[in-house]
């Protein structure tokens, strides 16, 4: 009975695994990566409304948030935000900003497996700033890109792009 009991709740603390995480973000990544390919080079990264920032500039700072946040999350050694990461310049082009997104998944995997399991549970102030369990920073990290293709996506509309379907978010 008391196997029966700890098993369960076990299971009613998790709700996701840690892959399946991944491959949730990893789906909104590549769908913001599509509207990115979507986006017309001209407008890129002048194009605003409302006040809001280009494009580039949205994508821009979720690439430095998901570059210079999976270092802290796997170690607790968190960089200080107005850092730009080792070798990263600021991405203003489409192709910039693709390749570095191109890097920035890779980065995200390779620091993905280093996670432990109880460190999505622990307790860390990212940047010095933000303090929360670690799967809340993700998941703030994962609203954060959804925001900004939000934006994104308004933008498209109004330039007249049909932007890609936003429920099209294959896991990988």
């Amino acid at each position: 009975m008391e196997n029966t009991m700890q098993r369960s709740q076990t299971m009613d603390q998790i709700v996701l695994s840690p892959q399946q995480l991944l491959a949730h973000w990893q789906g909104h990544r590549g769908l913001t990566r599509r509207l990115i390919e979507a986006y017309p080079e001209e407008h890129f990264g002048s194009y605003t409304l409302g006040g809001m920032r280009p494009c580039s500039a949205l994508m821009d700072e979720v690439l430095q948030l998901a570059d210079q946040s999976m270092q802290g999350v796997v170690s607790g050694q968190w960089p200080s935000f107005d850092e730009e990461s080792e070798g990263s310049t600021k991405a203003t082009t489409k192709e910039q900003v693709l390749a570095k997104w191109d890097r920035v998944t890779e980065t995200i995997n390779s620091y993905w497996s280093q996670i432990p399991p109880a460190r999505f549970q622990e307790v860390d102030k990212a940047f010095g700033r933000y303090e929360g369990p670690i799967y809340w920073f993700i998941f703030y990290l994962i609203d954060n890109e959804i925001h900004h293709r939000g934006q994104a996506y308004v933008y498209l509309r109004t330039l007249g792009v049909e932007p890609p379907a936003f429920w099209d978010r294959p896991q990988v």
